[in-house]
C-alpha cells in the first residue's frame, strides 16, 4: 500500500493550526497552556481528514494524556489506515520562553512502519545525506565526527554538531569540543535539529547526545523523506520504562536502532514552524491574518515542499 500524495496536504493543514495556536500564547511563560492549545488545535484538525489513523506516538498514555494519546483514533474513521507520530508543540520551553524552533509536526505512516517508543529516553546520531553510512552509534563521538568528516571531505574542525544542552552531556560536549569541532548548544527541539542536518543552509552536520524517544521516531521519519540517516537507542530511566518498552513490541531495549526499524515503508511528514528558527519562519501575525510557513515531504518520491500561506481569520478564524 501506497498514501496518497495528497494525505501531506492534509496533514499540513493540522500542524498549522497547532502552530497558530501556540503562537498566539508564545512567551507568556506558560507552558502547559501553550502545549493545550497545540492539542486541542491539532487534534480537532486531524478528526475532519478522511482516513482511519492510529496515533503511536503522541502526548502519552492514556492515562497520562486526555488528548492524543497513544492508541487514540483520529479521523474521520474512514479512508486509509495509517499510523500517526505527532508533537503539536515541538519545543514548549521554546515557545513559552518565546525562543526560537519550536514547530508542530506530524509523521505518518501504514500500519507497522513506525516504532511504537515508549516515553523514554533515546541515545541518537543523526547525519545528513552527504554523510550517509558514515555513522555508527556503537562507535565514539570522536571516531563518529572523523567519518562523517572524511564522508564530507572537510575537517574536523569544519563541522558543526547539535547537542542539547543538558548535564548529561557533559563528557559527550567535552569530547566533541577536544576532537575540534565546533558545538551548538540547544535548550529543546531536537526533532528540528535532526533535520538541519540535512540543510546546507543550517550548516549543522551531526546530531549527538540523549533525547526523548518519541522524538527520534518522528525525527527518524523527517530524515528518511530527506535521505539522511538516524540512529538510536533507548536509554530508559527504570524497570517501568523497560516493561513498558517490551509491552509496546521492543523486546531488546539495547538494540541499536537504524532507519529501517523507526520508520519504514512509505512515511510522509509535514512540520510548520511556530517560532522563527533555522528551519522553518515562525508564525507571523498580520492585523486579522497570519502568515505560516510549512514543510511536507514523502520518502517515496523524496519531494520535499514548502508552503509558504496566508490565513485571513475573517473567514477561517482561528
Amino acid at each position: 500500500m501506497s498514501i496518497d500524495r495528497n494525505m501531506a496536504l492534509e496533514l499540513v493543514r493540522a500542524t498549522e493550526a497547532a502552530a497558530l495556536a501556540s503562537a498566539r500564547v508564545m512567551g507568556r511563560g506558560d507552558e502547559t497552556l501553550a502545549d493545550q492549545v497545540a492539542v486541542d488545535a491539532m487534534r480537532s484538525s486531524l478528526n475532519r481528514i478522511e482516513m482511519d489513523g492510529t496515533v503511536v506516538i503522541g502526548e502519552g498514555e492514556r492515562d497520562e494524556a486526555p488528548m492524543l494519546f497513544i492508541g487514540e483514533k483520529v479521523g474521520t474513521g474512514s479512508g486509509p489506515q495509517l499510523e500517526i507520530a505527532l508533537d503539536p508543540l515541538e519545543g514548549t520551553t521554546i515557545c513559552a520562553s518565546g525562543g526560537p524552533n519550536a514547530l508542530s509536526v506530524i509523521a505518518a505512516g501504514e500500519p507497522s512502519s513506525l516504532l511504537h517508543a515508549p516515553d523514554t529516553y533515546m541515545d541518537k546520531i543523526a547525519v545528513g545525506r552527504e554523510a550517509l553510512g558514515a555513522i555508527d552509534l556503537d562507535r565514539s563521538p570522536t571516531e563518529n565526527l572523523q567519518a562523517v568528516a572524511l564522508a564530507k571531505g572537510v575537517p574536523v574542525e569544519d563541522l558543526t554538531v547539535v547537542i542539547l544542552d543538558r548535564p548529561r552531556h557533559e563528557k559527550l560536549l567535552a569530547e566533541v569540543r577536544a576532537a575540534g569541532a565546533r558545538v551548538k548548544l540547544i535548550k529543546d527541539g531536537d526533532v528540528s535539529a535532526a533535520i538541519a542536518t540535512c540543510s546546507r543552509e543550517t550548516e549543522v552536520d551531526l546530531l549527538l547526545g540523549i533525547g526523548g524517544a518519541p522524538e527520534g521516531v518522528i525525527a527518524a521519519a523527517a530524515l528518511r523523506c530527506l535521505g539522511g540517516e538516524f540512529q538510536g537507542r533507548l536509554k530508559p530511566r527504570n524497570q517501568e520504562e523497560i516493561d513498558r518498552a517490551r509491552a509496546m513490541g521492543i523486546d531488546d531495549v539495547d538494540a541499536r536502532l537504524e532507519m529501517d526499524n523507526l520508520a519504514s515503508g512509505d512515511v510522509i511528514f509535514a512540520a510548520t514552524g511556530v517560532t522563527a528558527g533555522d528551519f522553518l519562519k515562525g508564525v507571523r501575525f498580520r492585523p486579522q491574518g497570519a502568515l505560516t510557513q510549512s514543510v511536507v515531504m514523502r520518502s517515496r518520491s523524496m519531494t520535499l515542499r514548502y508552503i509558504d500561506a496566508e490565513h485571513n481569520f475573517r473567514y477561517k478564524p482561528a
